[in-house]
């Protein structure tokens, strides 16, 4: 069985030390519901960091 992860929206915003609680509780929150969010800092500046909200 194949799964596919399709990525339904990316954007950059400004880095925060508590991002990542936002996005551990939107995971908690909505994996039944086959949605998954995802936090990196930007390679290009260290101040901004790219969420994306993907579909599994």
């Amino acid at each position: 069985m194949e799964s596919k992860i399709e990525v339904l929206s990316t954007v950059k915003i400004q880095h925060s030390p508590d991002l990542y609680k936002i996005v551990d509780a939107l995971n908690r929150t909505l994996k039944e519901k086959d949605l998954m969010f995802g936090l990196a800092l930007d390679q290009e500046d260290k101040n901004k960091a790219i969420f994306t909200i993907y579909r599994t």
